[in-house]
């Protein structure tokens, strides 16, 4: 009987130990935030509202921003489950020193450009594929 009390105690002093290891699910969506993530979505969403009609728009933001929420949700689960509690407080101090701002203030600008260049980038690839596709 002592054995097992010992067992149990030291698999509940151990599940305890990892729980407080793991990052609170606020600090990675705060994380998520700060690094810039909504303005690499904000600018998907800039780029698929080209493709909505005007009198549609404000229904496909309403039903997009339900879909971010959910991408975020999962996106703080996987980042739960990687990093240590000890290592999103680091990005948050990144993500809230100047560079941190800058990188976030600058991100949606840097996803529009990027994209611009994979577009143009776009026949090449297609020319190399079907090189090596036959």
């Amino acid at each position: 009987m002592k054995k097992l009390l010992v067992a149990v105690a030291f698999a509940f002093v151990t599940q305890v130990g990892f729980a407080q290891d793991k990052p609170s699910k606020e600090e990675v969506l705060q994380v998520i935030e700060k690094s810039g993530g909504s303005g690499q979505l904000n600018a998907a969403k800039k780029q698929l509202l080209g493709m909505v009609p005007a009198d549609k728009q404000a229904a496909f933001i309403v039903e997009f921003d339900v879909l971010i929420k959910k991408v975020n949700d999962a996106t703080a689960e996987i980042y739960m489950n990687e990093y240590t509690k000890e290592d999103v407080k680091a990005m948050l101090a990144f993500y809230n020193s100047p560079v941190g701002k800058k990188m976030a203030e600058k991100s949606e600008v840097i996803t529009e450009k990027s994209q611009a260049a994979m577009m143009s980038l776009q026949g090449e690839m297609q020319t190399m594929m079907m090189k090596y596709a036959q």
